[in-house]
């Protein structure tokens, strides 16, 4: 039961602090989203990798200021449950007309429960469930923009108005020819519609702010025409010149899926209202999953909670029980999966076996590298929680002896509710959308016989797609480090990624090298390695053994990504990079880009 009265002075300053700690939270985010133009305006790549790295710091260090103030000024954690009931309320009143309410809710949990026992962790005190609706908010300050903007064009200002959409973007650097690209955007954009004919409802309506990441700016929207959505999206660039392009325009929901997909870098946009943004863009893309798309915009800790939300609203709606997860088991990482559940859940095991030189610690920074780091479409972001129950009812006994064996810090069975059930609880898990293994995907093209042309094009499509994803890795400065089939995930369509990480190194900390010669026919005829080699010593060379032993793979493999296997390709990439190159990796296919003379723009 909540309690009636509402008027503790504590409980009004504690929810008051509260919010004034998210309030400056997202200020200080909206501040670092809205400088990306600038940063773009003036291409200063570098300086836009760095804010999106440094933004996804910006959370946890103000809920530790937080909770710090909290604990100062009104000794939180020694105040009554009475009280803690009333801070919710008081801070359910304050997120009346706020346009943030569902980011305040979740900024609200994550302070609370670094103060309230366990035990507490429910609706009662925090936000098991979201108290105020982001249904229909909006902006009713008429000097500030709107959510998005609609354009009205009939065939006659057709091309007038695709220009006036760039114009109000107002990007200060000039075009190189803007007339010339919205001739192609319009071309384009004319094919798409049905019949050739514009209907009474026909409009363009796009998202007001530019969408940042990297070395691109993307204007993201959707035609209506009839009874017929097109999604789109505009990717702005520089050319060599350091002019202003438009380098192609994107149509449909598999193109707006792969721009906003979990393994690339979130983007930096400005929002006066995230849920806003959200819901257009579940309306461009209506399969990908709320809580992705908050990632996608930079908002991790909402895409966690609403994960975790979706997950026990998918738990009460089950009855398999997780499972260890098919494939070849890991060295480093436990993993088990739900198979009713499209994600796979990864412990860090208590013990390596001689080879893997690593501590836990080490490999949570592996994690926290790739999380900040560009993923350019190749590797997949993981959720990472702490203490989590699960209903032991649920585990398969197989998976927890497992656990018991590889990782027993990391695993309590108890009743710690009190209420007789059983809770399996989890210490630290990571947890990532699940794929085929590369592996496994090749050895059923193998099953089906490669006399079979389905099967020849799939080990085709999937060893060119595993050398592009290390290109494109290379591109972004990671070196993979354990490069095995296995370690790799195929997505929807096809594509490649990556998503082990526990050896993956920065390109410009390896030392690439080649195999020396033998001196004598004793170095030769050695079956062990007889040349002396560094802690970051890497032998591209001797790749081919571990990854080519199927003459089909090999063929392909060859043919397409034979550099791979030389020493002289990584060393490229690594001086161009130390020199403070920033590589062009596309978020769409090469073909899709207008004429040839576009080509020399500049892009990740």
């Amino acid at each position: 039961m909540y309690p009636q009265r509402l008027d503790s002075p504590i409980a009004v300053d504690i929810a008051t602090a509260l919010m004034d700690g998210f309030n400056r939270h997202y200020s200080l985010f909206r501040q670092e989203s809205a400088t990306a133009k600038q940063r773009f305006e003036n291409a200063d790549w570098h300086g836009q990798q760095r804010a999106q790295r440094e933004r996804i710091e910006f959370y946890d260090l103000r809920v530790i200021e937080c909770t710090q103030r909290l604990a100062k000024e009104f000794k939180a954690g020694e105040q009554p449950m009475e009280i803690w009931q009333q801070v919710k309320l008081l801070y359910i009143g304050l997120l009346v007309d706020h346009h943030q309410p569902e980011l305040a809710e979740t900024f609200f949990n994550s302070v609370t429960t670094k103060i309230l026992h366990r035990s507490y962790f429910q609706n009662d005190f925090i936000f098991v469930r979201p108290a105020v609706s982001t249904e229909y908010i909006e902006n009713d300050d008429t000097e500030k923009e709107p959510t998005y903007r609609s354009y009205y064009p009939n065939f006659e200002n057709f091309v007038n108005n695709l220009e006036q959409l760039i114009i109000d973007f107002d990007l200060h650097r000039s075009f190189e020819d803007l007339k010339r690209d919205i001739a192609y955007v319009h071309k384009a954009t004319i094919e798409q519609i049905s019949d050739n004919k514009l209907r009474a409802n026909f409009q363009i309506q796009v998202l007001s702010s530019l969408f940042y990441r990297n070395k691109g700016a993307y204007a993201v929207g959707k035609i209506i025409n009839g009874y017929i959505e097109i999604p789109f999206a505009i990717p702005i660039l520089h050319n060599k010149n350091g002019l202003l392009v438009i380098d192609t325009i994107l149509f449909g929901e598999d193109h707006l899926t792969a721009l906003f997909s979990f393994a690339r870098a979130y983007f930096l946009v400005d929002m006066e209202i995230p849920s806003a943004y959200v819901q257009f863009l579940r309306s461009l893309m209506p399969r990908k999953p709320r809580n992705e798309i908050y990632n996608a915009l930079g908002l991790a800790k909402q895409g966690k909670t609403l994960f975790y939300r979706d997950y026990l609203a998918h738990q009460r709606h089950s009855t398999d029980k997780f499972r260890i997860a098919p494939g070849i088991k890991g060295m480093v990482m436990l993993v088990f999966d739900l198979p009713s559940f499209p994600y796979v859940f990864k412990i860090i095991k208590d013990y390596y076996p001689p080879q893997k030189d690593t501590t836990r610690e080490l490999i949570k920074s592996k994690y926290l590298l790739v999380k900040q780091h560009d993923r350019v479409g190749r590797m997949a972001d993981t959720l990472e929680y702490s203490e989590v129950a699960f209903p032991r009812d649920r585990f398969e006994d197989e998976l927890i002896a497992e656990i018991q064996k590889f990782a027993p810090s990391q695993l309590e069975i108890s009743d710690r509710d009190g209420d007789g059930k059983l809770e399996v609880i989890i210490k630290h898990i990571y947890i990532e959308r699940r794929m085929i293994p590369l592996n496994i995907y090749l050895q059923e093209a193998f099953d089906a016989g490669l006399e079979n042309p389905a099967a020849k094009e799939q080990v085709e499509s999937a060893v060119i797609e595993y050398g592009n994803a290390i290109k494109d890795l290379v591109a972004a400065n990671i070196f993979p480090g354990d490069m095995l089939w296995k370690n790799f995930g195929v997505m929807r369509h096809g594509k490649v990624v990556f998503y082990d990480y526990d050896e993956i190194e920065y390109i410009t900390d390896c030392n690439f090298r080649t195999v020396p010669l033998p001196r004598n026919e004793e170095e030769e005829m050695s079956g062990e390695i007889w040349y002396k080699v560094g802690p970051k010593d890497v032998f591209p060379e001797t790749f081919g053994p571990f990854l080519l032993g199927n003459n089909a793979v090999r063929e392909v493999f060859m043919k397409h990504h034979g550099n791979l296997l030389e020493a002289e390709f990584w060393k490229g990439h690594q001086t161009r990079i130390k020199q403070g190159h920033v590589f062009d990796v596309f978020p769409y296919d090469q073909d899709k880009r207008f004429p040839p003379s576009l080509q020399e723009t500049q892009l990740s």
